[in-house]
């Protein structure tokens, strides 16, 4: 194999396309890659999805290549281990694809006309006529194994589709007040039941996405600000405590807590 790069989007995926098979090769390939399944892979294509984002959010150009080099290797890997089972290839998935979004866009690539307004309802109509020889359950599309957030979020999206959602937000706040007292609740109760806790703190979390929705926040995306944020200020008490007394152990937890404070301030100028 030459190592000339190729400068043509067909020819580099051609390039690895090729290198896939020959990792695959029963008899010269790597023993590791000729083991996996696409059950075994599916870990691997979150972490990979996940450090993609990650390298979006923190702008780093050269990082989202490589990211996203990774990501498309699983699709790679994915093709590979079909093709061997004679059930796909990657010229499949990417007609599959590509098919699917022309159908799906019939304002750019047909006759027809949208505004803005009016393209999710066309774009669920569509869906819903490829759907029409699936189970009739209004749920049964969305997959189970999405991240927690993810899937409250689309099974709420889904339900809001067909009536079944509050129509204001205050109602929505009103719940999450509601759930939130509910946890108070069993943490007041002569002996706690831990099972029944998990549920009512399970109940906050969905009652939380659902007034996220409502406010036209992305719940995700939300807290993955809000945890990004609460690491860097705990850096920075990190830093601050190693200068006064070496280490955050050193440190009582109201010690600790005026640091924190005082990141706060830094960061609002205040």
């Amino acid at each position: 194999m030459s190592d000339e790069k190729p400068t043509e989007p067909g020819a580099a995926l051609a390039r690895l396309l090729d290198i896939m098979a020959r990792l695959r090769d029963p008899q010269s390939g790597c023993p590791w890659d000729v083991q996996q399944t696409m059950q075994s892979l599916t870990r691997y294509t979150i972490e990979e999805a996940y450090e993609a984002v990650d390298a979006i959010e923190r702008g780093a150009p050269d990082e989202i290549k490589d990211e996203l080099g990774d990501l498309l290797f699983q699709i790679v890997f994915y093709a590979q281990i079909g093709n061997e089972a004679r059930q796909f290839d990657f010229t499949d998935i990417a007609n599959a694809i590509s098919d699917k979004m022309v159908r799906r866009h019939p304002h750019v690539f047909g006759d027809a006309t949208t505004d803005n307004t009016g393209l999710a309802e066309q774009w669920e109509a569509i869906k819903a006529q490829e759907r029409k020889h699936a189970p009739p359950a209004l749920l049964d599309s969305v997959p189970t194994g999405l991240p927690a957030l993810m899937y409250a979020q689309k099974i709420q999206k889904k339900c809001a589709r067909v009536g079944f959602d509050w129509p204001e937000v205050a109602p929505v706040a009103d719940k999450v007040r509601e759930e939130v007292a509910e946890i108070q609740a069993e943490l007041d109760a002569p002996k706690r039941d831990q099972q029944a806790l998990e549920a009512e703190i399970g109940d906050a979390l969905f009652a939380m996405v659902n007034l996220a929705r409502h406010c036209n926040v992305d719940a995700d995306a939300a807290l993955r600000r809000a945890s990004h944020k609460f690491a860097s200020r705990f850096a920075a008490v990190e830093v601050m405590a190693k200068a006064e007394k070496g280490g955050l152990e050193a440190h009582s937890l109201d010690e600790l807590e005026q640091l924190w404070q005082r990141v706060k301030r830094k960061e609002t100028g205040a």
